[in-house]
């Protein structure tokens, strides 16, 4: 006992004497994350966004309680969901493993057996008898640690985890956008295709009307075949839009985790686009790489690639362990007692010269930090980039649809001036039904507008990193 002990003590002070080699990780100073230019405000255009703070489920701004509903059931049906949360169930392993040979390894083993043994073996003219024999042996080793190889793989280990942990909510920010994409696909595909039924059945009233004044002689056929044609362009539109919302329901289905029968039934009722009731809050520029999963997964992934080099540096030192092992062997009457049992206590040091491959590997190491760098300089560019460019698209689109609703209103007074004049007497028929139908015209495009408004806000959030 005294002499395990006095081992122990010792692999502690060398343990103490060693030291970790390569570079503790720090953020570099030269990251992009630090300079000023990414930590500033962003450049919001006025009265559609806010300074504040993105809300947790984002989503919840459009007070619409089937987009909130299929949201949670995209959050625990995704089968994209289901891999991420198995590759990090894996890097948590792994990390067990990494932290596993810091821990001491016992192995126990026994054997029996009815044999002769070779005389001569033993020095001996004369044949042994047959003989039952029995072993039992137990062997603890430990590895010393001294140059923090193990250290660096555990902290390897940890970041590729944790980098793991922050592309599962990668993932969620991307499903959370593609449900309320496809939803608003829905909704704007048969709002549209109800505008499109309702401006068919106007065209062919114009139609009916023409082809009556064409009966009186007061038009020619050329004017009866272009209304015909009109009511056939708008009819050959309503399929598109049909299929436009067939397709956005199974794309539902898949992203809930659903065969494309299963497609969510409260979603095809759906006629109307949600609308945010108040302008969007975006926060700052630090808040927003703050907030992003691929920013901390690409930090995290430079934390491992830095570690990593400890890993390869310390492979250019002598590893170094100790054994204590104890054991019986002989007669298996004898197994336990004094002239069977056997003890040993030793230590151990491997050590492979370096060569230009080792010190190579260091080097390798060191290149993939830098190329690790490099990526999570790109990953916060791009995502400041993302956010710039999506509230800049998203301004010019919300201008446009200012545009189109005044369009659009213009038509409707028109419609309704003229459907006041021909009740009294002083408009013909086909100049009512015109108007109704440039109305009808001027409202699909007011709500192409909306659908582009609304695209664009979900591309916004997902560029913000949305908020759980």
């Amino acid at each position: 006992m005294n002499t395990l002990r006095n081992a122990l003590s010792l692999a502690g002070m060398l343990a103490l004497a060693g030291c970790t080699v390569g570079p503790d990780y720090h953020l570099p100073a030269s990251a992009a994350i630090n300079r000023p230019a990414a930590q500033g405000p962003l450049e919001v255009p006025a009265a559609i966004a806010v300074a504040d703070d993105l809300p947790p489920r984002w989503w919840h701004l459009y007070d619409d309680p089937v987009l909130d509903a299929l949201e949670e059931q995209a959050l625990a049906g995704s089968t994209d969901l289901r891999v991420a949360a198995a590759n990090l169930a894996r890097a948590q392993a792994m990390t067990k493993v990494a932290e596993g040979a810091a821990e001491p390894e016992v192995a126990v083993d026994a054997a029996a057996e009815r044999a002769r043994l070779s005389g001569e073996s033993f020095l001996l003219p004369e044949q042994l008898p047959v003989a039952t024999l029995g072993s039992a042996n137990l062997r603890l080793s430990y590895q010393l640690d001294l140059f923090g190889r193990i250290r660096r793989s555990v902290e390897a280990a940890r970041a590729d985890e944790e980098a793991r942990r922050e592309l599962v909510g990668a993932v969620k920010v991307t499903l959370a956008g593609e449900v309320a994409r496809a939803y608003a696909g829905i909704c704007s595909a048969q709002e549209e295709a109800d505008t499109l039924e309702a401006a068919a059945a106007v065209q062919r009233d114009i139609a009916l009307a023409t082809r009556q004044l064409q009966a009186a002689g007061r038009v020619s056929v050329i004017e009866t075949t272009a209304a015909q044609t009109h009511v056939d362009e708008i009819e050959a539109l309503l399929p598109k839009a049909r299929a436009r919302a067939k397709a956005g329901l199974y794309q539902l289905a898949f992203l809930l985790g659903r065969a494309p029968s299963e497609y969510p039934r409260e979603a095809a009722r759906c006629h109307t686009l949600p609308q945010l009731a108040r302008p969007l809050p975006v926060g700052d520029g630090a808040a927003l790489l703050a907030r992003r999963p691929d920013v901390r997964a690409a930090e995290r992934q430079l934390a491992a690639a830095t570690a990593r080099i400890g890993v390869a540096t310390a492979e250019l030192y002598p590893q170094i362990g100790f054994g204590l092992s104890a054991g019986s062997s002989g007669f298996l009457k004898d197994l336990g007692t004094a002239p069977a049992n056997s003890w040993g206590l030793g230590s151990l040091i491997h050590w492979s010269f370096p060569g230009a491959g080792a010190r190579a590997r260091v080097k390798v190491a060191d290149r993939e930090a830098q190329r690790a760098l490099a990526q999570f300089d790109g990953v916060v560019l791009n995502a400041l980039r993302e956010a710039q460019t999506t509230l800049a698209t998203y301004g010019e689109d919300e201008a446009r649809l200012t545009s189109l609703r005044k369009a659009a209103e213009g038509s409707r007074i028109a419609a309704d001036q003229l459907a006041r004049l021909r009740q009294a007497g002083r408009a013909a028929a086909p100049a009512e039904l015109g108007s109704r139908a440039n109305f009808l015209g001027a409202t699909l495009r007011e709500q192409t507008g909306r659908e582009a408004v609304m695209q664009d806000q979900v591309s916004l959030f997902m560029a913000l990193g949305g908020s759980w």
